[in-house]
């Protein structure tokens, strides 16, 4: 399979999807999901794939976060239909009938940390730091952030960093849960693939069932109320100046 934004290759039961856009970290765009959607179509059914690692180009970043300047001018009704897009393509990773490894390599921010929650383990790199900053454009996680994390951390800790948009390193993260391990960057690939392969081993009707029902003790009932408030915020003058400010380089005055 060929893909326009990530690079996929399978050897022993193990499928390792890398998004390749290190020309702007691999940040999140409509490519990108169009290219995850397809990829994620296509290994679910395909027999010779067990188990899945997710990682990003280059040793700067696994994502970044969202291709800003791709979605600055939207409309709040076309961002509430970007926030569906990432529901809809992270909820068929954290529903895969087949386990999903995040190999974090760097900056997980924003749509990347996202990314990163609806995988089913993560592992990280030692210069790995991870966080939420869609406050500091005048917005919210909207891919499942809001409701991912807290289950995950817990509701205080969800807040302190999805408030205060601060990133956190791999060792915090693990601290706290958010992530599985932490490795230094040369050892990562390796010690998620020794992951990989001792999952592989197993029986993969079993995991298919044990990861339907770990899913089916987590409520998503929050997912809308994230999908519209998502999509009103690009209505408000806090998200353009947030934007600006992104765009322009400068700290933004948020009113």
């Amino acid at each position: 399979m060929n893909y326009d934004s990530i690079n996929l290759t399978i050897d022993n039961k193990i499928a390792v999807l890398t998004i390749n856009r290190p020309e702007s970290l691999n940040a999140l765009n409509a490519q990108v999901f169009t290219d995850l959607d397809s990829a994620f179509d296509f290994l679910k059914d395909e027999k010779s794939v067990n188990c899945i690692i997710i990682t990003g180009s280059g040793e700067k970043a696994f994502v970044a976060g969202a291709d800003i300047k791709e979605f600055s001018t939207y409309s709040s009704e076309k961002a509430k239909e970007l926030s569906k897009r990432g529901h809809t393509v992270f909820q068929k990773i954290e529903n895969m009938n087949k386990p999903v490894i995040a190999a974090i390599n760097g900056f997980a921010l924003g749509g990347g940390l996202e990314l990163a929650l609806s995988c089913h383990i993560r592992y990280a790199s030692d210069n790995a730091k991870l966080g939420l900053p869609e406050v500091t454009l005048g917005l919210i996680p909207g891919y499942g952030g809001t409701q991912r994390l807290p289950k995950l951390v817990g509701k205080g800790l969800a807040n302190e960093m999805i408030f205060s948009a601060k990133m956190i390193t791999a060792e915090k993260a693990k601290s706290i849960g958010l992530v599985n391990d932490v490795f230094s960057l040369e050892e990562l690939l390796a010690k998620t693939h020794e992951l990989a392969e001792q999952i592989v081993k197993n029986s993969p009707l079993g995991i298919a069932k044990a990861i339907k029902a770990v899913n089916a003790s987590e409520e998503e009932n929050g997912m809308e109320t994230e999908i519209n408030s998502f999509g009103k915020l690009f209505s408000q003058e806090d998200f353009k100046e947030g934007v600006a400010a992104f765009l322009e380089k400068r700290k933004p005055v948020f009113s």
